[in-house]
């Protein structure tokens, strides 16, 4: 008697559960499961070496319009202070690694398109012929998120943050914020904001896969809200709740609207849709 190999359960629900499933898939996945884990550390290791190329050329464009970011970064902290007074700095190093700290943001910025498509070509090899064509809406998405992230940071949570240290001046204190850690909330609240803004663009990932439904979302929104605001509260420079509720709101906002990219473009509505076309 013959034995049969039986499915793993990557097979099953390729075969079983994805009414897009074809030849093609069945011979990607067979190439996807002979790849050995060295290959994929191998496969890991040129893509973060893809990526910091980008970065890095980002990072020589950023230095060109150097003086120019520099400003656009210091003008919301020069506008809380008091008329003729200006950010210090005390260490003689502190300007210029200031100024490599803000060429490498800016060239993750400038680059993220070229890091978010590498993480892509990264988890590709895994993936069905037919969710392949997510990379370019992934892309586009993830670094339009990210840009939106960083701006909304910008010009709506760092002044918000700013202006509350700034509120405690007195006729006894005095406020001469040093440039380095006032960058180091404002770099914080970038990053924060421009990962955090990813969350549909995560969804619109999983849904049609099946791996995250509206019904969980919605089943789950306490919770959701629940871990948004204990992030907010970790990722927030201050302690008194201004932080935290700038930048909780806009990611609440963003789950509401992740349900609704849940709802269309998840795999249960597709395959209710065939379910109709076949009754039909």
């Amino acid at each position: 008697m013959a034995l049969v190999p039986f499915p793993t359960q990557s097979a099953q629900r390729r075969t079983g559960d994805d009414p897009d499933w074809d030849d093609d898939d069945q011979l990607q996945a067979g190439e996807a499961d002979k790849m050995s884990f060295l290959e994929h550390l191998d496969e890991l290791r040129r893509r973060i070496i893809y990526a910091l190329v980008g970065v890095s050329v980002g990072v020589l464009i950023a230095f060109i319009f150097i003086n120019d970011i520099f400003s656009f970064i210091m003008r919301p902290m020069q506008r809380m202070l008091p008329a003729g007074q200006t950010l210090i700095y005390t260490d003689p190093s502190e300007a210029f690694m200031l100024q490599i700290k803000i060429a490498l943001m800016a060239g993750l910025i400038l680059a993220s398109p070229v890091v978010f498509a590498q993480l892509w070509l990264f988890i590709a090899p895994g993936l069905y012929q037919h969710e392949k064509r997510l990379a370019i809406p992934f892309v586009v998405m993830s670094t339009v998120l990210f840009a939106a992230g960083a701006a909304f940071s910008h010009y709506a949570v760092f002044p918000l943050v700013w202006k509350f240290f700034a509120s405690f001046t007195t006729d006894y204190l005095t406020y001469m914020p040093r440039v380095e850690p006032a960058f180091a909330i404002y770099l914080r609240l970038i990053l924060a904001l421009g990962i955090t803004f990813q969350l549909p663009t995560i969804v619109l990932f999983l849904a049609p896969m099946g791996m995250i439904t509206p019904r969980f979302m919605i089943k789950n929104f306490k919770y959701a809200i629940l871990l948004i605001t204990i992030a907010a509260a970790v990722l927030s420079p201050d302690g008194g709740g201004v932080g935290m509720v700038v930048m909780g709101a806009p990611v609440i906002f963003l789950y509401i609207i992740s349900i609704g990219l849940a709802w269309v473009f998840g795999k249960k509505r597709r395959t209710d849709d065939d379910t109709a076309d076949a009754e039909a």
